[in-house]
């Protein structure tokens, strides 16, 4: 390659400069005095070209020069620099500048530090963790007042190292104001707490709810320095909530400091001018609730088996109104359409809040919405929840529904009401939606009824966030009830005022606001490539047990794409598309005389070897992957499709072709 004279005069000025900015003659001098007093015999004094630059390689110093020069071929960089001509083309190292957090000077912050664990008695066993060797961690997770934090993992010890800092802005809510610096006095009207969310990772990624804690930040307000310290007992949750498990060192430190603090006396004060406030609208809710319940007993005795759900446990074991449980929730960009929701809200993991000693009762844990995010999963309730407060958010007259389905289990699920009086019902753990059309018992036998498909058998009682209905029609039967909530000889209202007075907005709950969605960790296309390595590996090990030898068509495997594709779209939206397409490419894909075999399969979890036990369950997908024949070619597709809260669904698709000798 040649250079103009103009470039080359250019080069060499630009390699002039920098050998004089690094001493390199006078480094060339010491490697050549020291190469021929070292190196050479006394009777070989000439040195040549060749042994100097074999002398200076092996000390680095032509790679130090050349790791300094750095040589720009971007045009748009080119542009850019407004420098002499010659020094356009060489950009001299930046010195690491360090990353500055974004605050603004005009508002008020809350530093809060996590400095570490004690008492974690739970694992007062654990051995200490050899490096490199996974092991179960700790993450912290905040929500405070729209904002979410979630601290680094940590090992799980009876004393973790937790050493992690949040700054959490402390802004009003009026419109105007929102941006002005709050003063002392204007914090401590805000009463929301910081919501603490501690989560335990096992080995194999499943996620346990260790405590669910609300801090109460503003004991800082009346520290001298702006700063204070408080030892945070953490409780355990559920069945454990009266049990510690263990405790945080919390700092809280005002940024920038408060020119007035307030005194001890004012704070304790607003405290229990707020506990008293909020227990009074409580203990009133809980006597027109009492009231409103005799009432409904005296219509008909029967509705005492009914499962009319006024109140429920959270995982603190607090009594809150179900009502409290939902509110309107935007997803912003994240979610697009109420279908989607539905299918976000269905690849959430699904599990029965655990109950210690056997006789299969149902635990009771209806989850605050912080505390089921963290987890990616949680029981029916905590789905249906979840999903009539986005469908709500979308616009739609939502309700939750309690009452029964097959067996006599009992089931929460979500129902929305049509301006054209459509009824349907929503299946929050899977997605699918059915029409409701009510049995007519009082028709002739001759005329036909529909047939339900949902498998719903008994409803209680429907609600949201500003209503309530108890289901007072003869039967309970979900078949024949008709849904007409202004009916109240069929369905018994609560006030709308009563309820208004314990839920938000516009009152002062004990239930934490909700947070907001956060968007993916996952990266798709990296979890898809990773699970279908790991899955090829798995594959091969255990035909190689068998004593069969794997050759894998990575064109066959390509062309699964589209097919995993339309499931996912069929599952988010009830619309099939692109079969034919797959099956076309397929059929040329394998040659005649070949029989070719596919089998679909669905989770919602990333944990490869697990997927594959679960595989080799079923007799279809254990006879394409145990395949005998002439010309076996094996073919395996996964498509990781990411949701919000990094959930996922996993479409994973087993084939092979091979010539058929029958």
């Amino acid at each position: 390659m040649s250079l103009p004279a103009e470039k080359a005069s250019e080069l060499k000025q630009i390699i002039h400069q920098q050998l004089v900015k690094m001493d390199v003659h006078g480094r060339i001098r010491e490697v050549l005095a020291e190469t021929i007093r070292e190196e050479l015999a006394p009777e070989h004094q000439q040195l040549s070209t060749e042994d100097l630059i074999k002398a200076l390689r092996q000390r680095g110093i032509i790679d130090d020069v050349m790791k300094e020069l750095k040589f720009v071929t971007d045009g748009n960089e080119k542009e850019k620099t407004s420098a002499p001509k010659p020094s356009t083309h060489f950009v001299d190292r930046e010195p690491p500048v360090l990353k500055k957090t974004n605050i603004d000077p005009t508002r008020r912050y809350l530093y809060l530090q996590v400095l570490g664990g004690k008492a974690f008695l739970e694992h007062l066993q654990e051995p200490e963790p050899l490096p490199g060797q996974i092991c179960s961690t700790f993450t912290l997770c905040l929500h405070f007042r729209n904002q979410r934090f979630r601290s680094k993992p940590v090992a799980c010890a009876c004393d973790p190292d937790f050493h992690d800092g949040f700054l959490l802005e402390v802004h009003k809510d009026s419109l105007g104001d929102g941006s002005k610096m709050v003063d002392a006095t204007t914090m401590l009207s805000i009463c929301d707490p910081v919501h603490m969310v501690l989560i335990k990772t096992d080995t194999f990624g499943e996620t346990t709810l260790v405590a669910s804690y609300f801090l109460e930040w503003r004991s800082v307000l009346a520290a001298e320095n702006g700063i204070t310290n408080v030892a945070v007992e953490l409780l355990g949750v559920g069945t454990e909530s009266k049990v510690s498990a263990g405790v945080l060192n919390v700092r809280l430190e005002m940024y920038p400091q408060l020119d007035k603090t307030l005194s001890p006396e004012v704070i304790n004060t607003q405290f229990a001018l707020e506990r008293q406030k909020t227990a009074e609208k409580e203990r009133l809710f809980l006597v027109y609730a009492k009231q409103w319940w005799r009432e409904y007993l005296q219509i008909r005795p029967t509705h005492n088996t009914r499962l009319v759900k006024i109140f429920a446990q959270d995982e603190n074991g607090v009594n809150h109104p179900v009502c409290s449980y939902i509110r309107p929730l935007r997803a912003g960009r994240l979610l697009d359409a109420p279908r989607q929701a539905a299918r976000f809200v269905s690849v959430l993991g699904y599990e029965r809040a655990p109950v210690i000693g056997g006789g299969g009762g149902k635990q009771e844990q209806w989850c605050t919405l912080l505390a089921f995010l963290c987890r990616n999963k949680g029981d029916c309730e905590d789905h249906a929840n979840l999903l009539c407060s986005l469908l709500l958010g979308f616009g739609l007259e939502a309700f939750v529904c309690v009452g029964t389905k097959g067996k006599g289990v009992p089931h929460t699920w979500v129902m929305t009401l049509g301006t054209d009086g459509t009824v349907t019902f929503w299946e929050s753990l899977t997605g699918h939606r059915y029409i409701h059309r009510p049995v007519k018992p009082d028709d002739p036998p001759l005329v036909e009824q529909p047939k339900p498909l949902y498998p719903y058998r008994t409803i209680g009682c429907v609600f949201n966030h500003q209503k309530f209905f108890g289901n007072c029609q003869p039967s309970d039967a979900v078949e024949v009830c008709v849904f007409d909530l202004h009916d109240e000889s069929r369905w018994k209202p609560m006030s709308g005022e009563a309820i208004k007075s314990v839920c938000p907005p516009g009152s002062t709950s004990s239930v934490p606001p909700f947070p907001p969605l956060c968007d993916s960790a996952i990266d798709a296309a990296v979890a898809s490539n990773e699970m279908e390595l790991q899955l090829r590996l798995l594959v091969s090990e255990h035909r190689k047990d068998l004593g069969l030898s794997t050759v894998w068509d990575d064109h066959l495997s390509y062309l699964l794409s589209p097919a995993l594709a339309a499931y996912e779209l069929e599952r988010a939206t009830s619309i099939s598309a692109g079969n034919e397409e797959f099956q076309d490419a397929v059929r040329r894909a394998v040659p005649d005389g070949h029989t070719f075999k596919g089998f679909p399969i669905h989770f919602v979890y990333r944990n490869a070897r697990r997927a594959f036990a679960t595989c080799l369950r079923s007799p279809f997908c254990e006879e394409i992957i145990c395949c005998r024949g002439d010309q076996v070619r094996l073919a395996v597709r996964v498509r990781v499709f990411a949701y919000p809260e990094s959930a996922c669904a996993v479409w994973i698709m087993f084939a092979c072709k091979y010539r058929s000798v029958l």
